[in-house]
C-alpha cells in the first residue's frame, strides 16, 4: 500500500481535528470576551470588594483581577478538554462502525480488525499522540508552568514522531496500530463499482 495513501489520509484526519480546534479557539475567544464586556458583574462584584477592602484599592483590583484571569483559564482548559473528548470520540465512533475514518475512506484504506475494543485502544493511542499531550502542554503554558510545559511539549512531539512517521513507511505499522493489535490496509473494490465496472467492460 502506497505510503502517500496512508500520509494523505491521516492528514485529512489531521484536517479535521485542527477544524474543530478552531471552531473551539472561536467559541473560547468568545466566552472570554463576554467576561470582560459583561460588566455588571465584575463590577458589582470590583465594587464590593473596593467597600469591604478597608481602603486597599490595590489589593480589591488584584482580587477581580485575578478572578478574571481564573475564570479564563477555565475556559481554556474547557476547551482544550472538549477537543480531546471530540478527538477521541471521532476516532472511536469511525473505527466501530465503519472500520475506518474520513480520511481513510477518502484513500481507500481499513483499519483491521475492526471491534469496539481495538477502536477504543487505537481512538486512545491516536487521540494522545495527535491532540491530549499537546493539550496538556498548552494548558501547563497558560497556567505559567513554562518549564514543565516545554517538558511536555517534547514529550508530545516524540509521541506524534513515534506514531506518524511508521506510517510513511507504507506497509509499516503506527504506534497506535501495534499498541492496539490493528493494521491499515486496502479496500476492496464494492460488488456494486465491481458490476458496474465488469458491465461497461
Amino acid at each position: 500500500m502506497p505510503a502517500l495513501r496512508r500520509a494523505t489520509g491521516r492528514l485529512i484526519d489531521f484536517a479535521l481535528v485542527v477544524t474543530a480546534a478552531a471552531l473551539l479557539a472561536v467559541l473560547t475567544f468568545d466566552r472570554m470576551s463576554a467576561l470582560v464586556t459583561d460588566v455588571p458583574e465584575p463590577a458589582a462584584r470590583g465594587g464590593f470588594d473596593l467597600l469591604t477592602s478597608r481602603g486597599d484599592v490595590l489589593d480589591a483590583s488584584a482580587g477581580l483581577g485575578t478572578s478574571l484571569w481564573d475564570k479564563s483559564v477555565g475556559h481554556v482548559r474547557q476547551a482544550f478538554a472538549l477537543l480531546v473528548v471530540a478527538a477521541f470520540l471521532y476516532q472511536w465512533a469511525c473505527l466501530a462502525l465503519a472500520g475506518r475514518t474520513v480520511g481513510k475512506a477518502l484513500t481507500g484504506l481499513k483499519v483491521l480488525p475492526r471491534t469496539p475494543g481495538r477502536a477504543a485502544l487505537r481512538a486512545a493511542v491516536t487521540t494522545a499522540t495527535d491532540v491530549a499531550v499537546y493539550a496538556v502542554a498548552c494548558v501547563l503554558l497558560v497556567q505559567g508552568e513554562v518549564l514543565l510545559s516545554v517538558l511536555v511539549w517534547l514529550v508530545a512531539v516524540a509521541l506524534f514522531l513515534l506514531n506518524a512517521l511508521p506510517v510513511l513507511g507504507g506497509r509499516r505499522r503506527s504506534l497506535a496500530d501495534r499498541v492496539a493489535g490493528t493494521s491499515v490496509a486496502s479496500v476492496r473494490l464494492s460488488r456494486f463499482a465491481a458490476t458496474r465496472r465488469v458491465g461497461t467492460s
